[in-house]
């Protein structure tokens, strides 16, 4: 898997980013808007660079580069709001070279304005064209015929409107039309080029959001109010932390489609409108919020934020509603309609995650479909419960326990990219990975930290699959808080001895031992006076009583009187506990919930294709359609964010807060789409009977607790704010 540019990638997007920065400065862009949306010379910088026969074929003299090349332009101009219709010139000039237009020339040399119209002239030839106010050559469909229509200057239509931006309505009817090629290999081409449109498209929006927050975050870290930068205040910073999460999913969205429309992916004609909604809905929103980050200051003209704003907007409405792309997706995915895909040229991204991940998810799926006997399969839960000792005992004597461990230490060596294909395996046989997370994390906290001791008496019987661990974090007066730990341990002669209570130690009831931070200092702030340990579940003084959630789910209370552990079962520093726990923190707020997402989608087509609707199955309803592609397009960026967070981990890039934008993302999105999709599938929804209906049941209650494991979506948005938008710490 490769998530990064290339370097020939890179230097593209550094020198539109260089040229884009001068030419399409604010100043020029306000100079352009009282133009009437058209900045002349900026048109022709453009065409210099190259940019229109970017995507022109090599046999008529153009460069011939792929649409990713494309994308990563026009990333640069929606970040710089550069004026005209670029991406539109871009692929009137690909659609000349391909037909043969003898006007490519002027075209790609900037002499010309060529945009696209987005429907059929032939049934409506007047039409609000991107450009449209300056427009010299639009390439239209007319019924059968691809055709080149001729604009004069008394035909343009230059009209006042939202952002200024220089489109316009024209009677294409009425103007000079020339035939470009007839047929449906014409017009195929022609529809092809309206999809790579709503590609680029995306991309252009992707880029102005993300500028939007940026100068939204800055203006949060400058500006003051009651003594401190105004970025300290979460009314602010989630918001922002939301919106840069989803602009980055966002575009690693839009690149996955370029990459399936590579690969041949059946599924990419229905993930291309919803890769443009779900980056215009993005963008619309992001602006929104950043200009209201600015208050007042926002509204007038003087700010640039205003800008993004309006632009945001209208970028999309000059194609209409984007909702009708989610029904556009809804058909593809659901009514057999078809597509004409672009020829987008090489990817160099990739997101494929290998032939060892395929081997290992492969065996990982002959061992539960060898193992997983009926008994077991009704053994199953969601929850701890559903951990079985026989099945994790065996599936660390085959090495898929914790395969990303080394051999030597009972693994395979596996990937992170092979660790979670092997992890999707788990979700599609139902069986509960909580066990094998929790002790997972414990192990790596133990191997880092521990005693030799301390590895011998639990590592090694951990790594062998024979105790499985719980975490002793929460307590009843802290929360999320975890740094606030009131459980105490004090010295015991040559040991330590624990008094307190533990809060949601899931799986305490089946578990061997619990990690648990502890206060060892209490004459200091409370960050340096902590400490962490492995307790024994089975010592006297412990007692473990079970709370119930409405999510058929028991997690516990631990109680701990007087419990007494060696000083070997200690890890890191005394009153160390803080780096400690950053450590297991990081591990822990570092997974998603993309699979899971997947499954209840899946139950969700289900049944709609088994509820019937006015005589005819759900599934055939517009509305199921939409909200069972808008719950797709949320999977898929909840994947890409996922996906972003391995790759980080990988490459050792350290990307700012990949893991908490996959968690937060994922869960928010997995209990949105949960309360949508048991909307949707109504009153069947309501029932727990076997099968379909009580997945979605469950779903809906199970997402709840995934926005509060592993730390709330509040938590992780305070970290996404800080990590990745600079904006100060938000927390005492």
């Amino acid at each position: 898997m490769n998530l990064g540019l290339n370097e020939d990638q890179q230097m593209l997007r550094d020198t539109f980013a260089r040229f884009l920065d001068g030419a399409s400065s604010m100043a020029k862009v306000r100079k352009a808007q009282e133009a009437g949306g058209f900045d002349p010379a900026l048109w022709q910088g453009l065409a210099e660079l190259g940019t229109f026969g970017m995507r022109v074929p090599e046999a008529a003299g153009g460069l011939a580069m792929g649409t990713i090349d494309a994308a990563l332009v026009m990333e640069e101009a929606g970040r710089t709001l550069a004026s005209g219709p670029i991406a539109e010139a871009i692929l009137a000039a690909r659609l000349l070279g391909q037909l043969g237009g003898d006007m490519l020339d002027e075209v790609t040399s900037g002499a010309k304005v060529a945009t696209l119209a987005f429907h059929d002239i032939a049934s409506q030839p007047v039409q609000w064209l991107p450009g449209g106010a300056h427009a010299d050559l639009v390439i239209a469909r007319r019924g059968g015929d691809v055709v080149v229509v001729s604009l004069t200057a008394t035909e343009r239509m230059a009209e006042d409107n939202l952002a200024s931006n220089g489109i316009g309505e024209v009677d294409l009817g009425k103007a000079a039309q020339t035939v470009l090629a007839s047929g449906p290999a014409a017009t195929d081409m022609f529809a092809a080029a309206l999809e790579e449109w709503k590609l680029l498209s995306a991309a252009a929006l992707n880029g102005l959001g993300r500028e939007a927050v940026r100068l939204a975050a800055a203006y949060a870290c400058e500006r003051h109010a009651f003594g401190v930068p105004i970025g300290t205040y979460q009314a602010l910073s989630h918001p922002l932390a939301n919106f840069i999460t989803e602009l980055e999913g966002g575009r690693l969205f839009v690149w996955k489609v370029i990459h399936e429309i590579a690969s041949g992916d059946p599924g990419a004609a229905a993930h291309v409108p919803m890769a443009l909604w779900w980056n215009a809905r993005c963008a619309n929103i992001a602006a929104i919020q950043s200009l209201r980050t600015f208050g007042g200051y926002g509204l007038t003209t003087e700010y640039d934020i205003h800008f993004y704003n309006l632009r945001a907007k209208a970028w999309m409405l000059i194609h209409g509603d984007p909702q009708r792309l989610l029904q556009q997706a809804g058909r593809r995915l659901y009514a057999s309609e078809s597509a004409a895909l672009p020829e987008v040229g090489g990817v160099a991204i990739d997101f494929d995650l290998g032939e060892d991940a395929r081997a290992l998810a492969a065996e990982v799926d002959a061992f539960f479909e060898a193992t997983l006997t009926p008994e077991l399969k009704a053994h199953a839960h969601h929850s701890w419960d559903g951990h079985h000792p026989l099945v994790h005992k065996k599936l660390a004597e085959a090495g898929l326990l914790f395969p990303e461990l080394t051999r030597e230490k009972g693994g395979r060596g596996a990937t992170p990219y092979a660790s979670f294909a092997a992890g999707s395996v788990w979700e599609k046989h139902g069986w509960s990975g909580h066990a094998k997370g929790t002790t997972m994390m414990v192990a790596a906290m133990i191997d880092k930290f521990g005693s030799d001791e301390l590895k011998a008496d639990v590592l090694k019987p951990i790594l062998a699959g024979e105790v499985v661990c719980s975490l002793g974090y929460s307590e009843p007066g802290s929360g999320s808080d975890v740094f606030a730990a009131q459980t105490k341990a004090t010295r015991d002669g040559n040991g330590w001895r624990i008094d307190g209570t533990k809060m949601f130690t899931s799986g305490a009831n089946l578990s061997d031992y619990v990690i648990m931070l502890t206060r060892t200092n209490s004459e200091v702030a409370k960050h340096k006076g902590l400490t962490m340990f492995i307790v024994p579940l089975k010592s006297e003084g412990v007692a473990v009583q079970p709370v119930f959630t409405f999510q058929d789910e028991r997690t516990n209370i631990t109680f701990y009187d007087g419990v007494r552990i060696p000083d070997s079962y200690r890890l890191g520093e005394v009153d160390g506990g803080v780096r400690t726990m950053s450590a297991a923190l990081e591990l822990e707020h570092s997974g998603g919930f993309s699979q899971a997402q997947m499954t209840m989608v899946r139950a969700a087509e289900e049944l709609c294709r088994e509820i019937a609707l006015d005589g005819r199955p759900l599934i055939d309803d517009q509305l199921a359609q939409m909200l069972l592609a808008q719950a797709w397009t949320h999977c898929f960026v909840s994947e890409m964010l996922g996906l972003r967070s391995l790759w980080s981990a990988e490459e050792k890039l350290g990307l700012p807060a990949a893991g908490p934008m996959a968690k937060m993302f994922s869960t928010e999105k997995f209990l949105a789409d949960g309360n949508d999709l048991m909307d949707l599938t109504a009153p069947l929804s309501l029932s727990k009977r076997e099968g379909a209906p009580a997945h979605i049941n469950m779903a809906y209650r199970y997402a709840h607790g995934s926005t509060i494991w592993a730390g709330t979506s509040e938590v992780h948005r305070s970290m996404i704010a800080e990590r990745a938008l600079g904006l100060p710490r938000s927390r005492g």
